[in-house]
């Protein structure tokens, strides 16, 4: 006999339809799984065998086999177990056919027949609301990140028997809502507040200039300075997400296996900050089974990488193409995924391997060739496509012992809210996240024109500093974001005089070839 179960996989950040069909047929006992399956779904046979049997079912001693529609998509992880196990009760008689009209299944089945929550839930409840009237059955686990649709009809089940009964129309159960827009308002509170920052003025205004651009920044500065300080509140004064934002980040985080029964929706910016002996697959996704990394997990957030050189070169190097692309493709011989990864690239560093070459009270013991080796750590591919490179100097005591609190997370997330407004007025029919750091070369001839002192202060600047034509873009662009914070429509050479102001580096980089 043959029984059909609808269920959902996941490539990517996407999920697509399977067809869960298991095939009851004369002769010796045997379980087979096809259709592309991995290890972990081929497990399966031993975990739905148990599950049936230990919840009270008959499990038929006859051939099974199940096949796994498409089959030319490689199926990964336990989804697959509810629906396997469904089929099998409706192929023997068990479970009539007319109770799966409609339905689509998935979880991971422990050998006592209790559902357990699965990783990439959301994408695969998206995937369900494509199809109007389609009840979706979860774990209870997952029961809250999938009912995130809307308009999917989400049911929460605690184990097999209890599935089956609700199915049979034995047992009644609600389906699971929620108020996505109240719990995306609730959850979008920051820990951290630019208040809690003493002095660094200078530091602050460059801040606000990359959020307010989505520019890329290099803290440079003697331990203690305030730089993973300042660094761990910029995503406070970002824009917030709206919900679009916050539902594809919630997807990618979902895939990754990042969301728990507390934490079900990302709902303000994320923040990564991976430690520097993170491997090349680990920063950017791999392994053999692709998975986002941590550029995608920051999608729409910060990734911040403290100690800058401490980074493999080989790993930093990988940061290339997600810079420029805003997205990340992870090619394996049995696939080839995109992730997508737009986020603001974060980065701190000494000025030198004992870390106190600008500290005017303590003495740098660096030779020059220490300090060269040191700064050679990151290649100069990488250093142009930071917009901003800003130096940290260390607090003085009056700056330490200020009283009262800073300007506030808030009033500089208005500000660059502001900004915002205008680059996404100017740039009407470009994507949403479109802004001054993604500026293509036709925009920047149109939007980031030049008068006759700037072109000329520019000029000199590149002659002296012999900047690459990528600094010299991202010079325009930060110009023209702090044109836009100061509600300027066009660039002025003040604008162009603060934007080489934020070049350090490009200086370092002169002295140590």
């Amino acid at each position: 006999m043959l029984a059909k179960v609808a269920s959902v996989g996941v490539l990517g950040i996407e999920g697509y339809s399977v067809e869960v069909e298991v095939d009851l047929s004369n002769g010796l006992p045997g379980f087979s799984i096809v259709g592309l399956p991995d290890l972990a779904v081929k497990e399966s046979v031993d975990r739905v065998k148990s599950a049936i049997k230990n919840s009270g079912f008959e499990f038929p001693r006859k051939k099974i086999t199940v096949n796994l529609a498409p089959c030319d998509i490689r199926k990964e992880g336990p989804s697959f177990d509810l629906p396997i196990a469904l089929g099998i009760l409706q192929a023997t008689g068990q479970l009539e056919s007319a109770s799966l009209h409609e339905m689509i299944c998935c979880g991971e089945l422990s050998l006592d027949g209790t559902l357990r929550p699965i990783s990439g839930i959301l994408p695969r409840s998206v995937e369900v609301g494509k199809r109007l009237g389609r009840r979706f059955v979860v774990p209870r686990g997952n029961a809250f990140e999938a009912a995130i649709v809307q308009r999917v009809s989400v049911y929460a089940m605690k184990t097999l028997m209890e599935t089956v009964r609700f199915l049979r129309g034995e047992l009644e159960r609600e389906k699971i809502r929620i108020d996505v827009q109240r719990m995306w308002r609730e959850n979008g509170h920051e820990e951290f507040d630019f208040r809690d920052v003493k002095g660094q003025s200078h530091a602050k205004r460059a801040l606000e200039i990359a959020a307010a651009g989505g520019h890329n920044v290099l803290l440079i500065g003697p331990p203690g300075g305030g730089k993973t300080m300042l660094a761990k509140r910029f995503s406070t004064i970002l824009s917030p997400l709206t919900l679009e934002e916050a539902i594809e980040s919630t997807k990618i985080h979902s895939v990754a296996g990042y969301l728990t029964s507390k934490r079900h929706f990302v709902a303000a910016r994320p923040f990564r900050s991976p430690h520097h002996t993170i491997s090349d697959a680990g920063l950017i996704g791999g392994t053999a089974h692709p998975k986002p990394g941590e550029v995608s997990l920051a999608h729409h957030g910060v990734l911040f990488l403290d100690e800058l050189p401490e980074f493999k070169r080989n790993v930093l190097e990988t940061l290339r193409q997600p810079l420029e692309d805003g997205h990340v493709t992870i090619s394996r011989a049995e696939t080839s995924l995109t992730y997508p990864a737009r986020f603001i690239l974060v980065c701190a560093m000494n000025p030198c391997p004992c870390g106190y070459l600008t500290d005017p009270r303590k003495e740098c013991r660096c030779s020059s060739y220490q300090i060269e080796k040191y700064y050679s750590r990151i290649s100069g591919p990488l250093i142009d496509r930071i917009d901003i490179h800003l130096e940290v100097p260390p607090l003085k005591y009056e700056e330490m012992t200020q009283g009262g609190e800073g300007e506030d997370s808030k009033a500089i997330r208005e500000r660059v809210h502001r900004a915002r407004g205008v680059q996404k007025r100017r740039y009407e029919g470009k994507a949403p996240e479109f802004c001054n750091a993604i500026l293509g070369p036709k925009e920047m001839v149109r939007y980031c024109a030049l008068s006759r002192s700037g072109k000329e202060l520019l000029r000199v600047a590149i002659q002296e500093l012999g900047l690459s034509m990528r600094a010299y873009d991202r010079i325009l662009k930060v110009a023209r974001t702090i044109a836009d914070l100061e509600g300027e429509e066009n660039i002025q050479s003040s604008h162009i005089s603060e934007a080489l102001g934020y070049r350090s580096l490009d200086r370092t980089f002169r002295r140590f070839p």
